[in-house]
């Protein structure tokens, strides 16, 4: 398989998460499409270190695995993260309970759970 099919299925993946995320109102597909889109920035990388014949790409895409998920969190952020997780939790009990959560209804009427 030559190195343009990698690129046309990362091209295809990231517009596909690109749609997700413009025409989408679930929030839990909307993270979902975000994480589409950078696995296809990952496959790019990776597919370009390939073709030039170096690590550099691969080197990027591992960059971005460990950023987007094993953030390390200073005490300084610890109250936003904090408050996004408190919103993640509130927005799966309302998935729960209602079976979607709507990203276009605003916050909800009181926290679901307290942490």
């Amino acid at each position: 398989m030559t190195p343009s099919y990698y690129l046309l299925l990362a091209a295809l993946l990231f517009t596909i998460g690109a749609l997700g995320v413009l025409l989408r109102r679930n929030a839990i597909l909307v993270f979902m499409c975000v994480e589409l889109m950078l696995n296809s920035v990952n496959l790019t990388l990776v597919t370009l270190s390939r073709i030039q014949g170096n690590l550099d790409g691969q080197v990027m895409a591992g960059q971005v695995l460990a950023a987007t998920e094993f953030a390390d969190v200073g005490p300084a952020d610890r109250a936003a993260v904090r408050e996004v997780g408190k919103a993640a939790v509130d927005g799966v009990a309302q998935f729960g309970v209602a079976g979607e959560v709507d990203v276009d209804a605003g916050p909800l009427q009181g926290d679901l759970l307290e942490l």
